[in-house]
């Protein structure tokens, strides 16, 4: 589920197609992605990279789930039922919260709004999409943020002597040093860290740049990091990756929610201050 299906879907070597409703979708798909998204709607490249991830997991789910090759897709194959399936499945087994479940099927309709605008006979889909309902949040009051001790408890639990516990440890100092949500730290890329002023190159909701400080213990992080995970950086590389086929992409949301609450049960067994459902809003808290 974490193949990165829609950069190859989406890549000049688009699979081949049977018929024209195959064609269709893939070509209304590139154009939401490269046309609508980034130039008539304005969208922010973290809201790109989200609808994205959507994207991904959907196709994956149809193709691992439903036995449908990737070349086969049409509008016609994500109804209402394929659409509420993946949802559920993708929620029970990566633990999605009730806004997280609520943005995949707002992205999902996005594309379907588009399509149907370009082409009005694809309309009947999108109406077959309209009555998904929402999920509602729990209305029992959970713990926003960690105390003192829950923080240094939870930053010492990976194992930086690993690639993967040194990426998580560097990300969970960096977010709480800055107070940052995880969009604006996925968004980052190695230089936009400076590490000579200790300041961090931010681009925000709506878009909006800022600039927060670091401390120069972060800033030694920083260079243990990109040391071990960034020798020979490329250009617009993300500082925050996961590899797929053997390129380096921008990790998910998904992905840091769930190395935060795996820290969070292993940090739990020597530190009772951590709750329950840990999330990354509380590094900012």
């Amino acid at each position: 589920m974490d193949r990165n299906l829609f950069d190859d879907t989406m890549s000049t070597k688009t699979p081949k197609t049977t018929n024209r409703t195959t064609d269709s979708f893939y070509r209304r798909l590139r154009e939401w992605f490269t046309v609508f998204l980034p130039r008539q709607r304005g969208a922010s490249p973290h809201t790109i990279t989200s609808c994205r991830h959507t994207w991904n997991m959907l196709l994956g789910y149809v193709a691992e789930t439903r036995g449908v090759p990737l070349s086969k897709i049409t509008f016609t194959v994500l109804d209402r039922a394929c659409v509420i399936g993946f949802l559920d499945h993708t929620r029970d087994t990566r633990g999605w919260t009730a806004a997280t479940y609520n943005q995949r099927p707002a992205c999902i309709r996005s594309f379907f709004t588009y399509a149907a605008t370009a082409e009005p006979t694809l309309a009947m889909h999108l109406v077959d999409l309209s009555g998904i309902p929402q999920l509602k949040a729990p209305v029992t009051p959970t713990i926003r943020y960690l105390t003192t001790t829950a923080i240094t408890a939870l930053l010492a639990t990976p194992d930086p002597t690993t690639k993967k516990g040194l990426r998580d440890q560097f990300f969970m100092i960096l977010m709480y040093d800055l107070a940052g949500r995880d969009a604006e730290m996925l968004a980052l890329t190695p230089a936009d860290i400076d590490t000579k002023r200790l300041t961090v190159d931010l681009i925000g909701k709506g878009s909006k740049p800022r600039r927060p400080p670091i401390t120069t213990e972060t800033a030694a992080h920083y260079r243990r990091y990109t040391a071990a995970l960034h020798a020979n950086p490329e250009p617009g590389q993300p500082l925050f990756y996961t590899v797929h086929a053997h390129r380096k992409t921008t990790m998910s949301d998904d992905n840091v929610a769930r190395f935060l609450r795996q820290h969070a049960a292993e940090a739990r067994k020597t530190c009772p201050d951590i709750p329950e459902n840990v999330h990354p809003h509380m590094l900012r808290h």
